[in-house]
C-alpha cells in the first residue's frame, strides 16, 4: 500500500460515507459543454446528493470548474459558449424558459479559490447580496442576518466587535470564512466551491473543513480540490474527470481504495496528477 493510499484510508474512517437515503439534489443528465471550437466536456452524466459534499477530482484542465458553472449558469455570459444535455435541481430544468438566471443563481453559493472580499466593511459584505435582492427591510432584520451568517462560518465570535473593519484587512483564512459567511447570506441551497483551501495555510484550511462538514446538515456541497488528502476527510462521494470526461464516480471510500478506471486509480494513488 503507497504512503498516499494509506494516508487516505486512515482519513476514510473520520466521516460518514455516502447514505443511500439521501435524495439527489442535482442530476447532470448527458451535459457536453464547448468554448468556442474546444470541447471541455463530453458526455457527463451524475447524480449529487443533498446532504453530502461531492468531490471533484482530476488534473488541472479536465473540466471540473466548468462544469461547476454550468450548475449555476455563469458560464453562459460567455462569448461563443454552449451546453447540451440537461442538469436538473430539485427535479426541475435549470434551463427552462420560464427560470429567469438571476434567480436561479440565488440557490447556488460561489466560494472562489482566492478569498475575495469586498473593500468595505465585514457588515457590508455580508449584506451585499441580500441588499442587492431586497431579501428585508428593516435594520433588525440586517443586524441578525449578519450575526446568523457570521456564526455559520465560525467567525462571530472573532469579528463580532469589529464588524466595520474592512474585509480585506482580515487574515486570509478569515477572509475565506467571510467569503462564505456571504455566500450563506442569500440562504444558497447548494454550496458550489473551486478549490476553497488552496491559499491557506494548514490551520486556516482544517477550519473550513470542520465548517464544511457542518454546512452540510442542511446543503448539498460540490468541492473542486487538488489535494488528495481533503477530499478523502471532507467527501462522502468523489467524482474523477479526465479530459473532459468522467471517468469514475461513487462513494469516496470505494474511489480511493478500490477505483475501477486505471486512470483513476493511478491519480488517487499519487502516480500521476
Amino acid at each position: 500500500m503507497s504512503n498516499v493510499v494509506r494516508a487516505n484510508a486512515l482519513h476514510l474512517g473520520a466521516l460518514p460515507n455516502h447514505h443511500a437515503g439521501n435524495p439527489v439534489s442535482i442530476v447532470i443528465d448527458d451535459v457536453c459543454f464547448w468554448y468556442g471550437a474546444k470541447q471541455a466536456l463530453k458526455n457527463i452524466s451524475l447524480d449529487i446528493y443533498a446532504n453530502e459534499v461531492t468531490a471533484f477530482l482530476g488534473p488541472s484542465g479536465c473540466g471540473k470548474t466548468t462544469l461547476l458553472r454550468c450548475l449555476n449558469r455563469t458560464n453562459e455570459i460567455i462569448d461563443g459558449a454552449r451546453m447540451t444535455g440537461r442538469i436538473l435541481l430539485d427535479g426541475a430544468d435549470i434551463h427552462d424558459p420560464e427560470l429567469e438566471a438571476p434567480m436561479l443563481r440565488r440557490r447556488f453559493g460561489w466560494i472562489a479559490q482566492q478569498p475575495n472580499p469586498f473593500p468595505r466593511s465585514i457588515r457590508s459584505n455580508i449584506l451585499y447580496g441580500p441588499k442587492l435582492q431586497r431579501l428585508f427591510a428593516h435594520r433588525d432584520e440586517e443586524d441578525a442576518l449578519v450575526e446568523r451568517s457570521l456564526r455559520a462560518a465560525g467567525l462571530w465570535d472573532e469579528v463580532k466587535d469589529c464588524l466595520n473593519k474592512r474585509g480585506d484587512d482580515l487574515s486570509i483564512g478569515q477572509q475565506q470564512r467571510l467569503c462564505i459567511a456571504r455566500a450563506l447570506a442569500i440562504e444558497p441551497e447548494v454550496l458550489l466551491m473551486d478549490e476553497p483551501c488552496s491559499a491557506l495555510d494548514p490551520v486556516s484550511t482544517a477550519r473550513i473543513e470542520n465548517l464544511i462538514d457542518e454546512l452540510r446538515e442542511r446543503r448539498t456541497i460540490i468541492i473542486v480540490t487538488h489535494n488528495l488528502q481533503q477530499a478523502a476527510r471532507i467527501s462522502q462521494r468523489t467524482a474523477f474527470f479526465h479530459l473532459g470526461e468522467l471517468l469514475e464516480a461513487g462513494d469516496t471510500r470505494d474511489i480511493f481504495l478500490n477505483p475501477q478506471n486505471r486512470r483513476c486509480r493511478d491519480f488517487v494513488t499519487g502516480r500521476y496528477g
